[in-house]
């Protein structure tokens, strides 16, 4: 996907790794400044590295912080500047019976994947519907739609990302800002590379990525785990000046696992 984004400065949150990191490069490679998120000063150091080697003319800034914290944004935002892109990105995940999930682990997973998108959306919408321009994408997930039985506090979290963003696209009507969630499905991260490994079975395997899809999504109609550059492309162009007639959409690039036309 090649799309023209020079000009516009994007913050992605959560960069570090992942769908993160491959839309930071996705980001870069059009052209855009990003700016580089992750909770570690380190990581978000290595992960410049990589996408400066696959992108050498790539503008990034980096921009540390625990996105989970009111501190942590604030210093995510002021570390960024004023950006024309806001991918809403940062997000955790993990497997745990539904009666055994505590307290902590659904604010846990509240304050990363749902809170972090208020708080950035909060600052940076109102500043791109001054300019009369902004695109902003939250990363939602199929399990947003489809609650797995063994992550609902995650699925829940997914939900409410998708209700961020048509809120904030109904609040930003008319502005020349677009708001977008994307729907990944299970794609090759290091994230699902650790899921497997947890479970006693390798991500390289191609039995085990078939035993996986074929009993936990079964529905997949490209019966393979996505690659993060292939969510990367969709949200590229989800931040075009192109896509100016796409807004409060749930953009799904998950494989076909959701059962649904609409």
């Amino acid at each position: 996907m090649h799309v023209d984004l020079s000009g516009l400065r994007a913050l992605v949150t959560g960069s570090t790794k992942g769908i993160g990191r491959a839309i930071a490069l996705a980001l870069a490679e059009n052209g855009a400044e990003v700016a580089v998120n992750g909770r570690k000063s380190a990581d978000v150091d290595d992960a410049i590295a990589a996408i400066s080697a696959a992108v050498p003319k790539a503008k990034l800034v980096a921009a540390p912080g625990d996105v989970s914290t009111a501190d942590g944004v604030a210093a995510v935002i002021a570390a960024s500047g004023d950006v024309d892109i806001l991918i809403n990105n940062a997000g955790i995940y993990e497997h745990k019976d539904a009666f055994e999930i505590p307290d902590e682990d659904w604010q846990r997973l509240f304050a990363t994947n749902v809170l972090s998108g208020v708080r950035f959306t909060r600052h940076y919408g109102p500043l791109m519907r001054d300019k009369g321009f902004g695109r902003i994408v939250f990363i939602s997930s199929e399990s947003g739609v489809q609650i797995p039985t063994d992550m609902i506090h995650y699925g829940f979290t997914k939900t409410a990302d998708l209700a961020l963003m048509r809120g904030f696209a109904q609040a930003l009507a008319a502005s020349g800002v677009t708001v977008n969630a994307v729907l990944p499905g299970p794609t090759r991260t290091d994230g699902v590379a650790a899921m497997f490994k947890s479970m006693g079975k390798s991500v390289d395997n191609p039995a085990a990525e078939k035993n996986f899809i074929d009993t936990a999504r079964p529905s997949s109609i490209i019966k393979r785990l996505a690659k993060p550059e292939e969510v990367a492309a969709v949200v590229a162009f989800l931040c075009s000046r192109e896509a100016s007639a796409v807004t409060g959409a749930p953009i799904r690039a998950e494989g076909g696992i959701v059962m649904s036309i609409t």
